[in-house]
């Protein structure tokens, strides 16, 4: 079994960011054997080194390293120290579509779970000033699962005249871009998509699975159809460390 241990880049400053040390930490060491600089079979340094490399407590560490154990990328042995066993499976496969069709397309594998379904609601503040609002409006909370992970959380509220035109069946299975683009007459007049990168609160982590403050993006969603009114109006909170952005320049 290899010892050698090789020198890592510089570790950053931790204290610019409002996510806990650990996760951080936790981040740049995953990121360190995705690079394979610390390779499977070798040893990494010790908590005392990591500590004193990164400027931060050994306990710091501890949790850092924990995580990473979870997730069976390390192991740890008793007077002999840490050991890389595994490299992170693939990380960024869920697309966040940038045009139309991207929007359209439900992701390979998923799984959706209806949450929560209210009828009969106004919405709520912090959506972009587009379109006449609705008398009325369906909100529906969906989770999306792939592989028995929880990778998005998503609130959607659309026009209950519109709704009633959606199959139930349809909300366990198609985006919320398509539930409106595949109902029978719809002509959507103008679109909006903002991303935002943030952290995790309590409600998100719980339900996603993260640790609290763990990197996601958000993603909001406004569409108007042809007669101006705003038929839906929604946003999705994506785990970080599975979503990606692909964006064709030419």
């Amino acid at each position: 079994m290899a010892t050698a241990i090789r020198r890592a880049e510089p570790a950053p400053d931790l204290t610019r960011s409002s996510v806990s040390r650990y996760i951080q930490l936790a981040t740049l060491f995953r990121r360190r054997i995705e690079t394979r600089l610390w390779a499977i079979g070798e040893q990494i340094p010790t908590v005392d080194e990591l500590a004193e490399e990164c400027g931060v407590a050994r306990a710091t560490v501890r949790q850092a390293l924990g995580l990473l154990e979870a997730e069976g990328l390390i192991e740890r042995f008793r007077a002999k120290g840490t050991f890389v066993r595994a490299e992170p499976q693939a990380r960024s496969w869920c697309a966040v579509g940038t045009d139309l069709g991207g929007l359209l397309r439900a992701r390979e594998g998923a799984i959706v779970e209806v949450l929560l379904e209210e009828r009969g609601v106004r919405l709520t503040g912090g959506f972009p000033p587009i379109g006449t609002e609705a008398p009325a409006y369906r909100h529906i909370r969906r989770r999306h699962v792939r592989d028995g992970q929880p990778f998005l959380l998503g609130d959607t509220y659309i026009d209950e005249r519109v709704c009633a035109h959606i199959p139930r069946a349809a909300f366990k299975t198609k985006t919320a871009l398509k539930l409106i683009n595949d109902v029978p007459g719809m002509k959507i007049g103008d679109a909006q998509q903002t991303l935002t990168i943030g952290t995790a609160d309590i409600a998100v982590a719980e339900t996603l699975g993260l640790p609290l403050n763990a990197p996601i993006a958000k993603v909001d969603l406004c569409v108007v159809d042809s007669d101006g009114t705003l038929v839906l109006a929604g946003y999705g909170i994506y785990r970080g460390d599975v979503v990606r952005i692909d964006t064709k320049l030419v």
